[in-house]
């Protein structure tokens, strides 16, 4: 396994649960949009590596990380504490199962995310590749209270960024749900599915699973519950090894 050495470029705060972080960048360290790599710090003389999904996209200099924060996590209670040029250990070999790549060839692509799951998304949502392969791109992330919406105003304002609206050329969309306090939407995404609430409310046809395509990754419960009614529509789950209807990611930071 290789390691490689990387500074701590910045750190951002969302909450006293959540925080981001940017890193430099290696060139030997080559990844697809949505993929993983273990990455960590040196405890004890030792290195420890937890699963993070990179929030940068892959033409990007930089590498950037969506973290939780866990007080007695054996990573995650000393992350949170890193300090601009900290060293950060990265394993130089990224894997995982959200890349478009793993999908069938579709009409629309649904991101569906709950608290950090949303890391992976923020590298698929800025590949040019992306939106090649789709006509639409759907984003959605449920948390439980505004102040835990990471990211949002880069999101809201992604089709009219200087950079990014001739990527996304006006077909990404966002959507987002709080689930523990009073917000413009309310409750569990899998709730809006069930409802049929979902698809009106982004003014799109409703989900057909022989043209359109899903990736997840979040909370047990939300990926458990989605996987569930996408089979029940018909739709296959996907692999590194075969095309599918939807793929999820079951590799998470440390909990």
């Amino acid at each position: 396994m290789a390691l490689l050495e990387e500074k701590v470029l910045s750190i951002h705060h969302w909450t006293d649960k959540t925080f981001s972080f940017t890193t430099t960048r290696n060139e030997s360290f080559r990844f697809k949009n949505g993929e993983f790599a273990m990455i960590g710090l040196e405890i004890d003389k030792k290195p420890l590596l937890r699963a993070y999904s990179v929030a940068s996209a892959n033409h990007e200099n930089h590498l950037e990380f969506l973290s939780i924060k866990v007080p007695n996590g054996p990573l995650t209670s000393k992350l949170q504490h890193i300090k601009i040029k900290d060293t950060i250990l990265i394993n130089s070999k990224s894997t995982g199962t959200l890349v478009c790549d793993y999908l069938l060839p579709g009409k629309n692509l649904y991101l569906f995310s709950t608290g950090t799951g949303l890391a992976p998304f923020m590298s698929i949502i800025r590949d040019p590749d992306t939106y090649d392969k789709f006509e639409k791109v759907v984003l959605t992330h449920t948390v439980r209270l505004p102040e835990e919406l990471a990211y949002k105003e880069l999101l809201e304002n992604l089709n009219n960024d200087e950079i990014y609206k001739e990527v996304t050329k006006q077909n990404f969309i966002y959507f987002n749900t709080v689930t523990r306090k009073n917000w413009p939407r309310t409750g569990r995404i899998t709730k809006w599915i069930e409802d049929d609430k979902l698809w009106p409310e982004l003014k799109l046809d409703k989900f057909d699973p022989q043209k359109d395509r899903v990736m997840i990754c979040g909370s047990e419960e939300m990926t458990a519950d989605l996987k569930h009614i996408f089979e029940k529509l018909g739709c296959l789950e996907g692999s590194t090894k075969e095309q599918g209807s939807f793929v999820i990611e079951k590799a998470f930071a440390e909990k």
